[in-house]
């Protein structure tokens, strides 16, 4: 409680070094010697096309990590710094839906399951086993994209549908004409090689 309260009064900037280095140390803290990448301005995006008003909102701070020793991948993205274009439904999401104050974080943490030559340029499908933590909840998923590599430059693209249900993102009745049952997420990350 403290520590959160603490966190509001910290700069951007820093916060985000934070949640970053919190990342690399506590997803790698068991393999220091393994080849890690790292992405810090991830773009994750969420849509859903309604009779009344579209809702679409865009997180560019997303930070994400992987091993390419063990295909080990995780997210991390803080709730808060996702922007709609009405202040509105941005205040509606951290408020009334996400309880953004309460579960500041989404996280998913898992292993990409292909065998794949990181150093080797090239297109490749992807799918990964692993935990996905939203208001929250844990869920286990199966989340499928494409990674692009070309000269020591990861990229990749995952895009996937979250039911609100599952992770008990409740919609008030009086706007439920409003709110999509399912969620269309999209997400790039850039992978650079993490420095020593």
């Amino acid at each position: 409680m403290i520590f959160a309260f603490l966190l509001t009064f910290i700069n951007h900037e820093l916060m985000k070094n934070i949640v970053t280095k919190s990342i690399i140390i506590l997803f790698f803290a068991a393999n220091t010697n393994a080849q890690n990448y790292i992405c810090r301005d991830g773009e994750t995006s969420f849509f859903s096309e309604t009779p009344l008003e579209n809702i679409a909102a865009l997180n560019k701070t997303v930070t994400s990590v992987l091993n390419i020793a063990t295909n080990e991948i995780a997210v991390k993205m803080v709730m808060t710094e996702f922007k709609f274009k009405n202040h509105l439904m941005e205040e509606h999401f951290n408020e009334n839906y996400m309880e953004s104050t309460k579960f500041p974080n989404g996280i998913f943490k898992g292993k990409i399951n292909e065998a794949i030559d990181w150093k080797k340029n090239g297109t490749f499908n992807v799918s990964a086993n692993g935990m996905l933590i939203m208001h929250g909840v844990s869920k286990e998923r199966l989340l499928k994209g494409k990674v692009s590599i070309k000269d020591e430059e990861i990229s990749l693209l995952c895009d996937f549908n979250i039911p609100l249900v599952d992770h008990k993102i409740e919609v008030p009745k009086l706007v439920m004409v409003k709110i999509a049952e399912n969620i269309a997420v999209k997400n790039k990350f850039i992978f650079t090689a993490l420095k020593k």
